[in-house]
């Protein structure tokens, strides 16, 4: 690229804030906006970056963006802010509600052909790095079973649907592995899990004044494609110690696909990918930011349409030429 690529970054929380902070670790790339819901005189940006616009003024910078990263949370602002931004920006975002990806990807797909622009989609990275893997796995290795763990680890589209439950003021959600179920894979044994099997989430919610707390748990563990298939803690701290306990971000968490080949599946294979994130949105910033220079790669080459990480060549992440890649990497 001759020139940096142009980011804009709409919603400032942990998310937008971290995408800020990424920009700098990439050359080729600057910040050409933040763009927020609240009055944008009350946001002071984590670089001091002074373009700063309400959300409602990005119409009138089709030509000053070349890729909008997408920062809301999965539960309710994504699904709305995504087609609306698609259909005048070059797009990416983390999107993680994973019941929903098809029906999220279609609506993208249809409002990025329409406006003739490019919308990668769930590109964090569980759905996203974790996605890559194990398409890899299934595909070198057919016959097998794979198996996704994730955390020990504080989970920012749960902790956010959690903070949309009314009466909540804030909260923090953990996923947690059942070190029995990562055992037994680990083990080499090949056991049939549920989610339920695998994980437990522990809940953290500072609840308003007079909330009703009975009600706040009950909506929390039988939330659809959140809690309801999972069993779930729901503890009620002060902010004082959500902020002195759990201000942290942490996450983590790992694939492995067992295989067989040979005679009679004599041969036994195993493939892994594991990941230890001190900031998990830190680390999903830098996921979208390699994306969104995807994305606008993609663009330039004609391509219009939502994609996934499973539909994007590896070569189109990186700022270095395919002649620079190959002498490095291959």
């Amino acid at each position: 690229m001759n020139k940096p690529l142009r980011i804009g970054i709409v919603g400032y929380g942990n998310l937008g804030k971290s995408t800020e902070r990424c920009l700098l670790q990439n050359p080729d790339m600057e910040l050409a906006g933040v763009f927020t819901r609240r009055d944008p005189d009350t946001v002071t940006t984590v670089t001091g970056h002074e373009k700063v616009y309400h959300v409602d003024e990005a119409i009138t910078m089709t030509g000053d963006i070349d890729v909008m990263v997408l920062c809301g949370g999965s539960m309710s602002d994504i699904p709305v802010q995504g087609p609306a931004f698609a259909a005048l920006f070059n797009t990416v975002d983390g999107f993680d509600t994973h019941a929903k990806i098809n029906e999220y990807f279609d609506a993208m797909d249809g409002a990025s052909r329409k406006a003739g622009t490019v919308a990668v989609v769930a590109s964090g990275w569980d759905p996203g790095m974790f996605s890559i893997n194990r398409l890899y796995a299934e595909s070198i290795l057919p016959d097998g079973e794979t198996y996704t763990f994730w955390g020990k680890g504080i989970s920012q589209g749960h902790s956010d649907a959690i903070r949309r439950v009314e009466g909540v003021r804030d909260a923090k959600q953990y996923t947690i592995p059942r070190e029995q179920a990562i055992g037994a894979v680990k083990n080499g044994e090949t056991p049939e899990l549920s989610v339920r099997d695998k994980h437990k989430r522990v809940c953290y919610v500072v609840a308003k004044e007079g909330a009703d707390r009975p009600a706040i748990e009950q909506s929390i563990v039988n939330m659809p494609d959140y809690f309801a298939d999972y069993d779930t803690e729901v503890h009620f701290i002060s902010q004082e110690e959500l902020d002195r306990d759990h201000g942290g971000l942490p996450h983590g968490g790992t694939v492995i696909r067992y295989g067989q080949t040979g005679p009679e599946n004599s041969n036994k294979h195993v493939v892994q990918y594991e990941i230890a994130l001190d900031s998990n949105p830190d680390f999903t910033a830098c996921v979208l930011l390699a994306y969104a220079r995807a994305a606008y790669r993609l663009r330039q080459e004609g391509g219009t349409g939502a994609r996934t990480v499973i539909d994007i060549a590896p070569a189109y992440l990186s700022p270095q030429s395919g002649r620079e890649l190959r002498a490095a990497l291959i």
